[in-house]
C-alpha cells in the first residue's frame, strides 16, 4: 500500500470536515479536531515499511492539555495530555493525580518509566507505564488502560472525558485478621476506581453492577452483624435466640460496609473503626479490590520523579508514636532545578492563596509553603528575599533558610540590622523592614512592597524619602483608612511611638541607609525564605522556641508540619508530616527528631497546621490531609530541562 496515498486520504478528510461544518470549527484547535477523527488511544496506518526508530523525545508532539477529567461523569481537578507518538495518539495524566483513578504507584529509580499496581498478579512483574515530563508535570500513558476498560475518550474544552464500561460486581468478602478487618470485591474485570477517604469514613466509587442479593445483604437501611469470609451468624439469627437487647439499650456499631447503587454506578461505604486506616490493593486472577483497615496503611515508596528530585513516602516511628511522613529530596545543585520563593499576590505582599493554586498559577513543579503570616490583614510575618531584593525581612532572630544558584545553602536564625544617618550625624536604628509585624520604633517599606503603604498602627508618621532626601512627613492618622505612595526611587519609613525620630528626619534632611544581616554570611545568599523556629543544626537539636519569641501556645501544640532541611551531602529536603492512625500530630521537638531520621543535618520549621502543604506535579501530597488554608509565600522548585545549556532559571 502506498503511504503517501495513506497521507493525502487522511489530510483530505481533513480539510473536508473543516469545509463541512464551516463556522462551528472556528474555535476548534487542529489537535481537538485531529483527536476527533482517530481511535483516541491509538492510530494504526499501514506503510511499505517500518521508519528509521527516533529519539522518543524528539518525535512526540503535543495536541491538547487540561487540567480536568470526567470520569464517568465525575469531575475531578486532573492535569492529562494527549501527544503523538509516530503513528499514535497516547493519553497521559499527571502521575500524582494516578490515585484518582485507583491506580498505586510503586517505587522507580528510572523518571521515564513508573510501574503501578492495578489489577495484577502478585507473583508477576507489576505494569510499567512510560512517563514523560511535559511542563510541570509528569505524565503517565495510560492508553493501555483505557483499552483494558473498555473506554470511550472526548475532549471538551480542557475536560477530558473518560466513560468505561460497568464491571460486573461477582461477590463481596469480609474477614477479620490480627492487624485489622479486610473487604473483598470480586469483579470480572479491571476497572477505575475512586476513594473519598475521611477519618472515621469513606467511599470507594466505580461503574459497576452488582447482583440483587449483593444490594440486599449489604444495604444501608439493614443492619449488618459482625461477619467473616464465610459469613456469620448476623441480626436474623440472633433474634431468633432472643440476646437483641430492648430498643433504649442498643448500642449497635455502624455496619462496616454497605452498598449504594444507582444505576451503573455503585458506592461502597465504609465505616472505618478507631484506630484504624484504610488501605486499598487490586489483584488479578480473579480480579479483586482488596480492602483493608489496618493501623499503619501507609505504603513506603520512593519515586525517581526528575533528574535530581525524588519523592518519597514512609511511617517513620517514635517512641510515643508512628507518623506518616511524605517528602521530596532535591539535588539544588542540578542543572535542571531551580528554586524561588513564590507568594499569593505577585504585584504586592498583600495576598494569600492556597498553594496549589499558587505552585499552579507560577507553573513550579513542586512546592511547599512557607514562612508565617497575619490572616486578617494578609500580610507577611518573616523573610522573604529574591535576587537579593527583600520583599519582606526577618523578624524576632527566627530562623530562615537561604540559597544561591550554586546549589549552596544555609540554615540559621537571620536578623537584618538597619541604620539611617542624617546629615546632622544622628543615627537611627530601623527596626523592621517590608513586614506585617508592628512594633514601637522605625519600619521601612520600599517598592518591593508594592505602590503604596497603609499604615498597620494609629498616629504613625510617615516620612518619605527619595534619592537619599527627606522629602515629606505626614501623619498616618487611623490605621488602615489612607494609603500613601512608595516613590520608585526611594522608600518610606513609618514612625510608631518615636516623636523624637520625626523631629530629626524634618524634609530637605539627607540620610545615608546602611544594611547589613546578622549573622553576615547570610548576606551573600540572594534567596531566603524565613519561619521557625529553627529545629536542627549540625544534627543537633538547637530547638528554642521561646528564644524565637513563639507564644507558649504555639510551642506546646501538636499540629501536622511542613519542614524544610538540609543533608550531609548538600540535599534539600521539604517534608510534611501528618497524623499517625490514633490521630497524634508532632510536636516540635518531635518534628526536629523525625527530620533527624530523615537524613537533616539542618532544619528548619515552616508554617504548620492548616497550611501545611506539600505540591508535587498538580496535586497536594500531604498525608491524612482533607483541607487546606490559603498561605501567604512558599518555597518553588522548578524542572528546567534547557537549564543545563541554557543556565538555572530565576
Amino acid at each position: 500500500m502506498d503511504v503517501s496515498r495513506i497521507r493525502l486520504e487522511r489530510e483530505s478528510c481533513v480539510k473536508w470536515k473543516v469545509r463541512k461544518w464551516g463556522q462551528g470549527l472556528k474555535l476548534l484547535s487542529f489537535p481537538l479536531l485531529l483527536t476527533a477523527l482517530i481511535n483516541p488511544t491509538h492510530l494504526v496506518v499501514a506503510r511499505a515499511q517500518d521508519p528509521p526508530k527516533r529519539n522518543l523525545e524528539s518525535s512526540t508532539s503535543v495536541l491538547q492539555q487540561g487540567r480536568q477529567i470526567s470520569l464517568n461523569g465525575k469531575q475531578i481537578p486532573v492535569a492529562w495530555s494527549q501527544w503523538q507518538q509516530g503513528n499514535s495518539v497516547r493519553t497521559g495524566i499527571s502521575d500524582t493525580a494516578a490515585k484518582r483513578l485507583g491506580l498505586k504507584l510503586l517505587s522507580t529509580d528510572n523518571p521515564k518509566k513508573q510501574p503501578i499496581q492495578w489489577f495484577s498478579s502478585s507473583s508477576s512483574p507489576p505494569l510499567v507505564l512510560p512517563a514523560r515530563r511535559i511542563g510541570a508535570y509528569r505524565y503517565l500513558d495510560i492508553s493501555k488502560l483505557l483499552q483494558r476498560t473498555d473506554s470511550q475518550l472526548q475532549i471538551v474544552g480542557d475536560t477530558l472525558k473518560i466513560n468505561s464500561s460497568p464491571v460486573k460486581i461477582e461477590n463481596i468478602r469480609l474477614g477479620n485478621h490480627p492487624w485489622g478487618k479486610r473487604i473483598v470485591v470480586d469483579l470480572n474485570r479491571p476497572t477505575f476506581w475512586q476513594l473519598q477517604p475521611g477519618k472515621s469514613k469513606a467511599a470507594i466509587t466505580f461503574e459497576g453492577i452488582a447482583k440483587p442479593a449483593l444490594i440486599k445483604r449489604f444495604s444501608t437501611t439493614r443492619e449488618q452483624g459482625s461477619r467473616g469470609a464465610e459469613g456469620q451468624r448476623g441480626r436474623g439469627e440472633a433474634n431468633a435466640q432472643g440476646i437483641i437487647p430492648p430498643p433504649h439499650l442498643r448500642t449497635s456499631a455502624p455496619p462496616l460496609l454497605a452498598i449504594q447503587s444507582s444505576g451503573e454506578r455503585t458506592d461502597l461505604r465504609l465505616n472505618i473503626p478507631d484506630g484504624l486506616g484504610l488501605q486499598v490493593e487490586t489483584l488479578a486472577h480473579p480480579y479483586r479490590l482488596v480492602i483493608d483497615l489496618r493501623a499503619e496503611a501507609f505504603s513506603k515508596r520512593k519515586i525517581h520523579w526528575a533528574q535530581g528530585l525524588y519523592w518519597h513516602r514512609k511511617i517513620v516511628t517514635l517512641e510515643r508514636s508512628s507518623f506518616p511522613v511524605v517528602w521530596l529530596e532535591v539535588d539544588p545543585s542540578s542543572p535542571y532545578l531551580s528554586l524561588k520563593p513564590i507568594r499569593g499576590n505577585s504585584h504586592a505582599m498583600k495576598g494569600i492563596s492556597p498553594l496549589l493554586q499558587m505552585a499552579r498559577r507560577k507553573q513550579a513543579s513542586a512546592a511547599i509553603n512557607g514562612g508565617f503570616f497575619n490572616r486578617d490583614n494578609k500580610l507577611p510575618l518573616g523573610a522573604i528575599r529574591h535576587q537579593d531584593r527583600w520583599l519582606s525581612g526577618p523578624i524576632l532572630n527566627r530562623g530562615a533558610i537561604a540559597w544561591n544558584n550554586q546549589g549552596e545553602m544555609k540554615i540559621g536564625r537571620l536578623s537584618v540590622e538597619e541604620t539611617l544617618t542624617t546629615s546632622a550625624g544622628q543615627r537611627l536604628s530601623i527596626r523592621l523592614l517590608n513586614s506585617g509585624y508592628v512594633q514601637a520604633g522605625i519600619a521601612r517599606y520600599t517598592p518591593a512592597w508594592g505602590d503604596t503603604y497603609t499604615p498597620l498602627s494609629d498616629r504613625e508618621i510617615i516620612v518619605t524619602v527619595q534619592d537619599e532626601r527627606v522629602t515629606g512627613q505626614i501623619s498616618g492618622g487611623e490605621a488602615g483608612q489612607v494609603s500613601f505612595p512608595i516613590p520608585s526611587d526611594g522608600y518610606l519609613l513609618a514612625l510608631r511611638s518615636n516623636q523624637t525620630a520625626a523631629s530629626f528626619l524634618e524634609a530637605g534632611t539627607s540620610v545615608r541607609l546602611e544594611s547589613k544581616t546578622v549573622p553576615a554570611e547570610f548576606g551573600r545568599y540572594p534567596n531566603i525564605l524565613g519561619a521557625g523556629p529553627l529545629l536542627l543544626q549540625n544534627s543537633q537539636l538547637v530547638l528554642d522556641a521561646k528564644a524565637e519569641k513563639f507564644s507558649e501556645a504555639f510551642r506546646e501544640e501538636t499540629a501536622p508540619r511542613s519542614v524544610i532541611g538540609t543533608t550531609q551531602n548538600r540535599d534539600l529536603i521539604i517534608a510534611a508530616i501528618g497524623r499517625s492512625a490514633d490521630g497524634a500530630t508532632p510536636t516540635l521537638t518531635e518534628t526536629a527528631r523525625l527530620m533527624r531520621q530523615l537524613g537533616a543535618a539542618d532544619a528548619l520549621n515552616l508554617d504548620g497546621g492548616n497550611s501545611a502543604s506539600l505540591y508535587l506535579g498538580g496535586q497536594l501530597l500531604n498525608p491524612s490531609r482533607a483541607t487546606f488554608g490559603r498561605v501567604h509565600n512558599g518555597l518553588g522548585i522548578f524542572v528546567e530541562p534547557s537549564a543545563a545549556t541554557a543556565g538555572k532559571v530565576n
